[in-house]
C-alpha cells in the first residue's frame, strides 16, 4: 500500500512532539513519517493498519512505530472520534543528539530503533512503566521533557515484553490522488465488509475496470483484494469473539462469511488458531482464573 507522507508538526524550541488528543483528528489517512511514534491509546476501538498487518485496537494499547512505517487507525463503525483518546509521542532517531547513539552505554537504543521498523506492541512491565512517563511528559518542560523521553527509551531498550506487529518493513512514496483512491477503498471495505462485495463494486469505487483494479491492488498491497477483505472480516470476528456476546456461528454471518466451514477455514489460515482457541487465549490473558 503506498501511503501519504505526513509532516509531523514539532513546535519551535522543542526537540520532539508529544500531544494528548481527544478530537476528530484521529485515524485519517494511511501515512508515514521519518519520526518514530509512541502511541498510547487511552480509550477507543476499531481496526489498525500497520505495515502489512491488519488488527483490532482497543483501550490501553501501547505501540512503538519505527521510521517511515506506514500506518493508520480507523475507529469502530458508528463511533464518533470523540470516543477516542490518545497520547502520541513523535521523535526523530537523533532528536537527543547523534552523539548519544554512538555512545557505548547507549548501544541498545539503535537496536531498539531497528526492531521498531516492523512496529512493536508493548506489554507487561514495560507498558506499566512507560504509561506514567508519557502522562507526565505531556506537561513537562525543559530538561524534564528530555529526561522523560530518555527514561522511556531506557525501558523500551531493555524490555522483553515486545511483540513484533508487521512481517516486513516497507517504504513507499505516493501522490495525493493515489492516497485518496486507496483510502476510498479502505473506507468502502470497512463500511461494507458484512455484505457481499463484488470486484465490480470496489473497482467502481476506485474508478478502474476489474482487471486494472486487480492488478493495481496487488501491486500496491502485495495481496489480492479478496485476501484483504478476508483479513478485515477476520479482524472483526476477533473483536466479537473477545466480547464473548455472540455464538461463533452468529459471528460468522455478522462478519460477511456465507457459511460456517468457510469461516473456520479462513480464521485458521489468518490467525493460525480456531475461533475457540483464539477466545481461550484471550480469556486466559485477561482472566486466567476463569479458565
Amino acid at each position: 500500500m503506498k501511503p501519504h507522507f505526513h509532516k509531523v508538526p514539532i513546535a519551535s524550541r522543542t526537540s520532539f512532539s508529544i500531544r494528548h488528543d481527544k478530537d476528530s483528528g484521529f485515524g485519517t489517512v494511511w501515512h508515514y513519517h521519518p519520526e518514530l511514534e509512541l502511541h498510547y491509546l487511552i480509550k477507543g476501538t476499531g481496526v489498525r493498519f500497520i505495515g502489512d498487518n491488519i488488527s483490532n485496537f482497543s483501550d490501553g494499547e501501547l505501540i512503538l512505530l519505527g521510521e517511515n512505517l506506514p500506518h493508520t487507525w480507523r475507529v469502530e463503525e458508528g463511533a464518533s472520534n470523540t470516543a477516542v483518546e490518545v497520547i502520541i509521542v513523535h521523535f526523530l532517531p537523533n532528536c537527543l543528539g547523534s552523539e548519544l547513539l554512538q555512545l557505548p552505554e547507549a548501544y541498545q537504543i539503535p537496536k531498539l530503533y531497528e526492531k521498531a521498523r516492523r512496529g512493536l506492541l508493548i506489554n507487561g512491565k514495560a507498558k506499566e512503566g512507560i504509561i506514567p512517563l508519557m502522562k507526565a511528559a505531556v506537561n513537562a518542560q525543559n530538561l524534564d521533557r528530555l529526561i522523560a523521553l530518555l527514561s522511556i527509551l531506557k525501558i523500551l531498550a531493555e524490555a522483553s515484553d515486545l511483540e513484533t506487529i508487521a512481517s516486513a518493513h516497507a517504504f513507499y512514496k505516493s501522490n495525493d490522488s493515489e492516497t485518496l483512491r486507496l483510502n476510498k477503498i479502505y473506507a468502502y471495505t470497512l463500511s461494507n465488509y458484512r455484505n457481499d462485495i463484488s470486484l465490480q463494486d470496489v473497482a467502481s469505487i476506485a474508478n478502474l475496470g476489474i482487471t486494472s483494479f486487480c492488478r493495481y491492488f496487488k501491486l500496491m498491497t502485495k495481496k489480492t483484494y479478496n485476501d484483504f477483505l478476508v483479513e478485515i472480516r477476520i479482524s472483526q470476528a476477533c473483536r466479537f469473539l473477545i466480547e464473548d456476546k455472540l455464538a461463533t456461528e452468529v459471528i460468522c454471518f455478522e462478519c460477511g462469511f456465507n457459511n460456517v466451514s468457510n469461516f473456520y477455514r479462513h480464521f485458521k489460515k489468518v490467525t493460525d488458531m480456531t475461533p475457540l482457541e483464539y477466545k481461550r487465549k484471550y480469556l486466559y490473558k485477561t482472566a486466567p482464573e476463569l479458565i
